[in-house]
């Protein structure tokens, strides 16, 4: 079972670099952590169906940096308390994992950090049909990563997926999920 303690010694390990210059749209996502007394817990929301970009997919809260974010920490913690209703002050960050470029021109600085167990959802219904909890051990266990090839644009991309009950937890939000499991397992 995956221990808090674990996650802040890989991330403390990650080489984080951020770019000079990088014509994607900067953007941040929150990989929020709860501790349960089952075990670790990842929140994620799912998208409502409405949406221009990546309409009822399950993702990590977040979106693109605004003028007045002073960080993509900020970015991330501004993100989540909008969509999902979570306020900073039950948050604490842990660290960063590796930037995400995405086909759809965003450049994600993903953001770990610790959500209070007690913490209460008010969801942005005109951007989040849902959040719900999946267990950490289960989506950073390699065996359960799908890996395939898609092609977009005429470009040939590696994609994961990793099916959580009925969910199906694929692209950006996949692909972090994995980087966040190859840190912790050192693959």
């Amino acid at each position: 079972m995956i221990k808090l303690i674990e996650i802040e010694k890989a991330l403390a390990r990650a080489n984080q670099i951020t770019p000079k210059e990088t014509t994607l749209r900067p953007s941040a996502v929150l990989v929020p952590i709860v501790e349960r007394e089952e075990g670790l817990q990842l929140l994620l929301t799912q998208r409502t169906f409405h949406l221009r970009h990546h309409a009822g997919q399950i993702s990590f809260p977040g979106g693109s940096m605004d003028d007045t974010d002073k960080d993509l920490i900020h970015t991330a913690l501004r993100e989540t308390h909008e969509e999902v209703g979570i306020s900073d002050k039950l948050i604490d960050v842990l660290g960063k994992l590796p930037l995400q470029p995405t086909v759809s021109g965003f450049m994600i600085q993903p953001i770990v950090a610790q959500v209070q167990h007690h913490y209460e959802m008010r969801l942005c219904e005109d951007e989040v049909a849902d959040a719900f909890e999946v267990p950490l051990d289960f989506v950073l266990n390699p065996d359960n990563q799908n890996h395939f090839y898609k092609e977009y644009n005429g470009q040939r991309y590696s994609v994961y997926s990793i099916p959580y009950q009925e969910r199906n937890i694929w692209g950006a939000t996949a692909n972090i999920i994995v980087q966040f499991s190859k840190l912790i397992h050192r693959l």
